[in-house]
């Protein structure tokens, strides 16, 4: 197959339902769409061939890849004025992160100072010591309770309460940029908490979510599963499932029994996930540290670590960046 051909193909084929889906967006922001376009003509053949590697088997690739595009455009037509300039900046100086003036800072907002609005407060004294790069650990909506340090995500829309807002944390990000500090946020994307509303939606027999998880009705998978698997937190549970009461169901919990598995051998979760990454940045995240991504892609008979698939979802990941927030880099 001459995937580059292929990719052009699909891609003019599905430009028209995107102009028809958007044509409002289009009509009032001209320029949104042409650097979309523009950008897609570049990047989406990378995209369209990691798609396929991933999900060619799928009888609904073309279904997601649509959705995908759609998520793009939206993202795209909804990027603030300044991430736009910071776009372009970045577009013409790729290498910008690799300079010797670069010095990054890391830190929990309570930790260190209370919420955001005291972390905003600090901003004189991250430039007193020259910061260039701003690293705040886990701070989005979590469980009360068990939480592990805020890895288990409860929304990536949402500022963990005490912390402040997502509005706050938009504007941290752009009074950060203006003094020359790039904001970094730790992204998990192995799983979330049994508390995110894509597993409560599961719980309640929601099959489209169900599917975002790796559910199981018994344990014949997750034993033939478990022959090759290492158990990661053993003392609180045996394995990597865990038997959940709503679902009847076994989920696969790699490290704790309330951090539940995103399956990403469904397009969907891709989709799902490249969706939050594209809000996020859009609040003014210029940096992702990817959190646990050895283990984002299963296979039966093997580890379940670091496989080449979880290294085309990065890519994958990254391909997204560069056609809808270019400025955006990962780093893990």
């Amino acid at each position: 197959m001459d995937t580059l051909y292929e990719a052009k193909r699909t891609l003019k084929r599905l430009q028209p339902r995107l102009e028809q889906a958007f044509a409002a967006q289009i009509a009032t922001d001209q320029a949104a769409w042409q650097s979309l376009l523009d950008r897609l003509d570049q990047h989406f053949p990378r995209l369209f061939e990691l798609y396929l590697k991933l999900y060619s088997q799928r009888y609904d690739l073309f279904f997601h890849l649509e959705s995908l595009l759609k998520s793009l455009a939206e993202a795209a037509f909804a990027r603030p004025a300044d991430l736009r300039a910071l776009d372009a900046e970045r577009e013409a100086q790729p290498d910008w992160f690799l300079s010797n003036q670069m010095l990054g800072g890391v830190c929990y907002v309570d930790l260190f100072a209370g919420d955001l609005a005291g972390v905003r407060a600090r901003i004189p004294y991250f430039k007193e010591l020259g910061l260039t790069y701003l690293h705040l650990m886990p701070l989005f909506k979590m469980p009360a309770a068990e939480n592990d340090g805020g890895y288990a995500v409860s929304s990536f829309r949402e500022v963990h309460p005490p912390l402040g807002s997502m509005a706050e944390l938009s504007d941290l990000a752009r009074e950060l940029r203006a003094n020359g500090i790039s904001l970094v946020l730790d992204l998990v994307i192995n799983h979330t908490s049994d508390e995110h509303d894509w597993a409560e939606l599961a719980k309640q027999g929601e099959s489209e979510y169900r599917e975002l998880y790796g559910v199981f009705p018994d344990r014949v998978m997750p034993d033939a599963y478990e022959r090759y698997l290492r158990e990661i937190f053993p003392d609180e549970h045996p394995g990597a499932f865990t038997w959940d009461e709503k679902l009847q169901a076994w989920v696969w919990t790699t490290f704790h029994a309330y951090q539940w598995d995103l399956m990403y051998a469904n397009p969907a979760t891709f989709n799902h996930l490249a969706e939050e990454m594209l809000f996020l940045a859009n609040q003014g995240a210029e940096v992702f540290r990817m959190d646990a991504v050895a283990f984002i892609w299963k296979e039966l008979g093997t580890s379940c670590e670091n496989l080449p698939e979880a290294h085309l979802i990065l890519q994958g990941f990254n391909a997204i960046m560069r056609i809808a927030a270019p400025s955006v880099l990962f780093k893990s």
